[in-house]
């Protein structure tokens, strides 16, 4: 199963590739983390990245690009994986179809904009392991210390109220005329909000079995 998932930032996106990696057993190719861990390095990529990041825009698709394909090669991906935050343009979509990427299924996450902007500003990420939480949904056991690592908790730069309105912005422009290109290749699946994760999660499946 080789899918793609989509939705604006903070839809879920990144805790439906964790559970589905779980139970389809095939990885979860988040360009998010691939570009940070690119970030944390500093590597010529990494760096190149960060400016636009830090400014809370897209980064260029021949950087994303670049980034996914070396990915895709290695052997966990053989039997299929899910892409989390990429294609986030037509031109990566359209970029990925001529690297000759085969996707079955694109999901998306249907959220309203008021809903993200209160998800987001209560999620918090592990400054040393990476590890996401959210303060109401996704609470650790400890507050500001993460479960996984003891490392100290901390809101992204990308979850500050100023950068999720444009961050929203940059979706609604850029990334959602993607749900019409996939929906006209007949690939798109939409998942309206459910109301929680498990919910959502169910939901999802049953489309997948499908």
């Amino acid at each position: 199963m080789k899918m793609i998932l989509l939705g604006a930032p903070g839809a879920g996106k990144g805790t439906q590739a964790e559970i589905l990696c779980d139970k389809l057993g095939i990885p979860t190719i988040s360009t998010g983390n691939i570009l940070r861990a690119a970030v944390k390095e500093g590597t010529p990529m990494g760096q190149k990245a960060k400016s636009f990041m830090d400014a809370g825009a897209l980064v260029p698709d021949d950087v994303i690009v670049g980034i996914v394909k070396e990915r895709l090669a290695q052997p966990d991906c053989a039997k299929g994986f899910i892409l989390d935050g990429m294609p986030r343009t037509i031109a990566q979509g359209e970029a990925l179809e001529q690297m000759g990427v085969e996707i079955d299924k694109v999901i998306n996450l249907v959220v309203a904009d008021e809903a993200i902007i209160q998800r987001m500003s209560g999620r918090r990420v592990c400054a040393n392991c990476g590890a996401s939480y959210h303060i109401i949904n996704k609470p650790s056991a400890k507050e500001g210390v993460c479960d996984r690592c003891g490392g100290e908790l901390v809101i992204r730069k990308d979850d500050e109220p100023a950068t999720v309105l444009d961050r929203l912005k940059a979706y609604h422009e850029q990334t959602e005329p993607l749900v019409e290109f996939y929906r006209q290749r007949g690939k798109l699946v939409e998942v309206p909000d459910q109301g929680s994760i498990e919910a959502t999660t169910a939901f999802l499946l049953k489309l997948l079995e499908a």
